[in-house]
């Protein structure tokens, strides 16, 4: 009789080039190998489901080690529903968020942290994507008015969404504030190894040890094939979230896979490997359209996105020839982002590609 476990050539077929490159998003990029490598060391035999499993245990211990010990990591599918529980873990049912305006909670999720997690978002326009104790207190009132949801959370993002970066000192200021509040902190942290990466700082230098409560961390945009993280840094802060997760349908069967993934990226040095990568790729491209005549840099370039203005003839040519976004609805406001496998030479060749379409727009 055939032996069942037997490995049988695949099926499957190659339908991309992968030598095609673009500069849309680090979810455009594929896994790291040494992700890959640690999904099949995680492979075989049975364990078991639901984050009972040894990988899911040995998390911990990793998560203590860049989070501090009272940190308490609950492994989950994607960023959205990280967002979406870690939120509902620090809210009533009649409690408000107060974020940016441009926050990707209330630009991107499809309104998933309102219509999921039934909260409601107090947007503030900021410009540069950063919040302040001054910015959070326009929507930070109210507390007492039941004609009003009533102020519970501030969620800022690091790196945030036009890839700027708050200091330790500034997350400080926010959690002194929002506290005295009795209000909480929560971090959306898709691209936390590149704000680490950038200061030059252990993550917890922003995180836990600035007061923030609870963060969203993310593995994807980093060089994982699927899965991010809710991590509760205060415990007394986010006690209901083994029951959150599994009613916000991101409580993962086989665990196993995601978190070895997490184990892979932070029990070394991997995390930040990559992420210093895509942001040292991030300076060469805007060291280099710094140069020309008819680009301009809307932000500082402090993790791995540059946001430019150029021409909206050149942006629609030049995207014939690479992918990337149009930004905030502006013709001619892009966002180029890199990734941790992005080479110089895919920089130096969307550079001359930039070089080639405003040569030909002043023809």
């Amino acid at each position: 009789m055939a032996d069942s476990r037997a490995v049988r050539p695949t099926d499957a077929r190659r339908h991309h080039d992968p030598g095609a490159r673009g500069f849309a998003s680090d979810n455009y990029a594929g896994a790291h190998p040494e992700i890959l490598a640690a999904l099949a060391l995680a492979n075989g035999g049975h364990q078991t489901s639901y984050g009972e499993d040894d990988y899911t245990d040995h998390l911990q211990r990793i998560m203590h080690s860049h989070f501090g010990p009272t940190a308490q990591a609950f492994p989950v599918f994607n960023g959205t529903g990280s967002n979406v529980v870690a939120l509902q873990a620090v809210t009533d049912r009649w409690g408000g968020v107060v974020c940016a305006e441009s926050a990707h909670i209330n630009t991107d999720e499809c309104g998933a942290p309102e219509k999921v997690a039934g909260l409601k978002l107090m947007t503030v326009a900021t410009p540069d994507g950063k919040l302040t104790p001054e910015l959070i207190d326009r929507q930070a009132y109210g507390w007492d008015d039941e004609h009003r949801a009533r102020p519970q959370v501030v969620s800022i993002t690091q790196s945030t969404e036009v890839g700027t970066l708050y200091t330790p000192g500034e997350i400080r200021a926010i959690c002194d504030h929002a506290h005295e509040r009795g209000m909480k902190v929560h971090l959306d942290g898709a691209r936390i190894a590149n704000a680490a990466a950038s200061l030059d700082v252990p993550m917890r230098t922003f995180t836990n040890a600035a007061g923030v409560d609870i963060v969203s961390f993310g593995g994807t945009k980093n060089g994982m094939l699927f899965g991010e993280a809710v991590v509760v840094l205060d415990p007394e802060a986010a006690h209901a979230m083994k029951y959150l997760r599994k009613l916000s349908m991101q409580l993962a069967s086989k665990m196993r896979f995601v978190s070895v993934q997490l184990e892979a990226l932070l029990a070394g040095d991997l995390w930040l490997r990559s992420a210093r990568h895509s942001n040292a790729m991030a300076q060469r491209l805007a060291e280099g359209v710094r140069a020309l005549d008819g680009v301009e840099i809307l932000y500082p370039v402090q993790a791995n996105a540059v946001f430019a203005r150029l021409s909206h003839d050149v942006v629609l040519r030049l995207q014939r020839r690479f992918r990337f976004y149009d930004w905030d609805g502006t013709p001619g406001d892009v966002r180029w982002m890199c990734s941790f496998d992005t080479t110089e030479d895919d920089i130096d060749g969307f550079l001359q590609g930039i070089k080639e379409e405003l040569a030909a727009q002043s023809a």
